[in-house]
């Protein structure tokens, strides 16, 4: 009766694996603030996508980690940077099968760890960080990516990437834009899991944590630029931004449940302190009741398979 009766439902469709792929990397990574992932090599992504698309999730969003970098970020738009090879791998391996997805962002390839290219004065010009995001664009387009993440809350980037895209006759290619993604502390492990380099933080250009009406005037301008779908990134914390965004947006809304909300789980599950499928399916059940329409999470392709039985 409570199945019958249930308002909401999760389904493994509607959930994104993020996963990390390493440039010469001869054997998965364990990344040490988030057990249970894994820094791939080529091989292994392919090994492992095949098995969540297999369990039934919507989506795969890709990041890379270079073995170098430098300060304009070269290896996000170079057509033999990790990134772009791990994206022709995999459309190669699983074509249509699910949403293959990048991460169109340059702060894994950039040897100071920002979003963007530094002025002179040590500060993300913004639009100098346009033009190379379109070049990234142009390059996972042509990997085959089927939807582009940019992350970098640059003003104006949906609409330069939409404009490159088409210009370059990628009028297929999807957007998703993160449009509302906060300068938080829950980024932590992901740092780890991308090798970052960042020192400092990302306040100049990710919004302020107590912020939710600009979160929407956010969302209002990627739409008006040409996002196919919208996120909110951290999830878990900014559920009632989750819940206006859904209630705001004429587009899909996705939310992000990012490394530290991972993290946190893991941590207090390895403690027993909690059951961990018990938790994991409640917080994620908490983001669909929000209104997030898909959710990005590092447990999708084990929570596919719990929810599959």
């Amino acid at each position: 009766m409570r199945r019958l009766v249930s308002e909401t439902t999760l389904r493994p469709r509607q959930l994104i694996l993020p996963m990390f792929v390493a440039e010469g990397a001869d054997s998965p990574r364990p990344i040490s603030s988030m057990p249970g992932v894994v820094q791939h090599t080529r091989d292994s992504l392919r090994k492992a996508a095949v098995e969540a698309v297999e369990a039934g999730v919507g989506g795969l969003m890709i990041f890379g980690v270079p073995s170098t970098r430098d300060a304009t970020g070269s290896g996000g738009f170079d057509e033999h940077g990790i990134l772009n090879v791990a994206l022709r791998d995999l459309r190669a391996e699983l074509g249509d099968s699910t949403v293959l997805m990048a991460d169109t962002c340059l702060d894994e390839f950039t040897d100071h760890g920002h979003c963007g290219v530094l002025d002179a004065q040590g500060r993300v010009d913004n639009d100098a960080t346009l033009q190379r995001y379109a070049e990234m664009a142009l390059a996972q387009a042509e990997a085959g990516a089927h939807l582009l993440g940019p992350s970098g809350m640059m003003d104006g980037q949906v609409g330069v990437i939409r404009r490159a895209l088409d210009d370059g006759g990628f009028v297929d290619t999807g957007i998703f834009a993160y449009s509302a993604k906060y300068a938080s502390a829950f980024y932590g492990p992901f740092r780890e899991a991308v090798d970052s380099q960042l020192k400092g933080d990302r306040k100049t250009y990710q919004q302020d944590p107590g912020n939710a009406r600009e979160a929407l005037r956010e969302i209002e301008l990627d739409v008006a630029e040409g996002a196919d779908m919208v996120m909110v990134k951290p999830a878990l914390a900014y559920l009632d931004v989750v819940r206006a965004a859904a209630e705001a947006s004429p587009v899909p809304v996705g939310a992000y449940n990012i490394s530290g909300e991972y993290a946190m789980v893991e941590a207090a599950a390895e403690k027993g302190w909690l059951d961990r499928e018990r938790t994991v399916l409640e917080m994620l059940t908490s983001m669909r009741r929000a209104g997030a329409d898909m959710i990005l999470t590092y447990w999708a392709a084990e929570a596919a398979t719990w929810l599959a039985d």
